[in-house]
């Protein structure tokens, strides 16, 4: 047991790294959340289903109060669609309940396996930022337990400063405890998409340009291990809400959920499994599965979460984990900057073979709010004694073209590189 009475807990992110004791508390009830932050010497940060890929939800001085089973719907309006829960409900159970009643997420990442509350204070984004905007576009508002035990009103019209501050604050403004979300009304659980096969960098980018505005959702997997004239070659992904009168027959019932058994990883696989040659043939063989094709009728699942299926597949990167490193760039550099990166990458023979880029639209009000308008990339990268290194040289890059990284997916980054990446800290902190 730590000093303050806590269970000792091992945790980490899902990139597995780094990993730390940490006092922890399960509160299954408001009154036990105020006792548990409350009580005791130290910090709290709270922590929804540690799918923050870093050290963002890790505290090993006061504890961390695990919020999931917080996780009461409270209330539903079918007319504005608007969602009243406790912050621990996750983006799963909303889809396994609403979805069949023909509402899905306004805004998604790449993973359902997250919490209302880590969605908002870390201002998600997915396929759609450039038509949508981030999470904090659906968050009508909430309630926060601040550190002085107060519990107060935050949305747009109420302590906005608040609201915005919380929205991509990382947990530090307080523990949010009650959320008011909207609802995107569908009328099928299924997507049309297009896909291109992009050869280089220039055509990923000028795709992207040119078909965002079309479609709702767009990404482009990436192929990070390219070199020379193929560098940046992709395949672009465009998708929009497909209606229920336009879904071909054989389908099933509009509105269903995908009943598939997901896959499971049972042990970490070897360190060095994953290398530059092994997810080189990984990207070789997806470069040439895919082909241009227009209009396939894909279920929303494969096409938003296509790493759900693989329970634990964390653990594919071995014992040592792993980090994701995410990037935003503005428009003017973003060009440049993704192709420094890119080579950058290739040179050194980093082995990701998920990396991703998007198109980002404007931002919002928050002062920690990661994405602004220009481009966003995003890729795994195995843990190794030398990725440090090269994690500063990325973050120099990043820095050259006005870029900024992503607090829910960073691991490694320090405060003075935060603080250059983020101009609005100072008044964040002063809040």
């Amino acid at each position: 047991m730590s000093r303050t009475g806590l269970k000792l807990e091992k945790l980490s992110g899902w990139g597995r790294y780094p990993l730390l004791d940490c006092p922890v508390a399960r509160p299954e009830r408001r009154r036990e959340l105020t006792q548990c932050l409350s009580e005791g010497e130290g910090s709290r940060i709270a922590r929804g289903l540690g799918r923050s890929y870093g050290d963002e939800a890790l505290n090993t001085d006061g504890g961390v109060v695990l919020m999931t089973r917080l996780n009461r719907m409270l209330s539903f309006d079918a007319e504005t669609g608007v969602l009243v829960c406790e912050a621990g409900v996750s983006l799963d159970e909303i889809i396994e309940v609403f979805l069949p009643r023909g509402y899905f997420l306004w805004v998604t990442p790449g993973t359902k396996y997250v919490t209302v509350g880590g969605a908002i204070a870390n201002d998600v984004h997915g396929k759609n930022h450039h038509v949508d905007g981030s999470f904090a576009s659906c968050t009508v508002g909430f309630t926060l337990q601040i550190p002085g035990g107060e519990v107060i009103e935050c949305s747009r019209e109420h302590n906005p400063e608040i609201f915005w501050a919380t929205l991509g604050g990382a947990g530090l403004t307080g523990v949010i405890v009650i959320a008011a979300i909207r609802l995107r009304r569908v009328s099928s659980a299924w997507m049309r998409v297009d896909y291109r096969k992009l050869q280089h960098l220039d055509a990923t980018l000028c795709a992207l340009d040119s078909f965002d505005a079309q479609h709702t959702y767009s990404v482009a997997w990436v192929d990070a291990l390219a070199r020379g004239g193929r560098l940046g070659r992709s395949i672009a992904m465009h998708g929009d809400h497909l209606e229920s009168e336009a879904l071909p027959k054989g389908h099933g019932a509009p509105l269903a959920l995908r009943q598939s058994r997901a896959l499971d990883v049972p042990f970490s696989v070897p360190s060095g499994v994953l290398n530059r040659y092994s997810v080189a043939a990984f990207n070789a063989a997806f470069w040439a599965a895919h082909r241009t094709a227009m209009g396939r009728v894909v279920h929303l699942e494969p096409y938003f979460y296509p790493l759900d299926r693989i329970a634990r597949w964390n653990r594919l990167y071995g014992a040592r984990g792993f980090v994701q490193y995410q990037v935003a760039l503005p428009r003017t550099h973003g060009a440049a900057g993704l192709q420094r990166l890119l080579e950058r990458l290739s040179a050194a023979g980093a082995a990701s073979f998920l990396a991703v880029i998007k198109r980002f639209g404007a931002g919002n009000a928050g002062p920690l709010s990661f994405p602004f308008e220009g481009f966003t990339l995003a890729l795994d990268l195995p843990w190794h004694p030398a990725l440090p290194t090269l994690l500063r040289e990325l973050d120099a890059i990043t820095l050259m073209h006005e870029g900024r990284l992503y607090f829910a997916k960073d691991a490694c980054a320090d405060a003075a590189t935060i603080a250059r990446m983020y101009p609005r800290l100072p008044e964040f902190l002063e809040l």
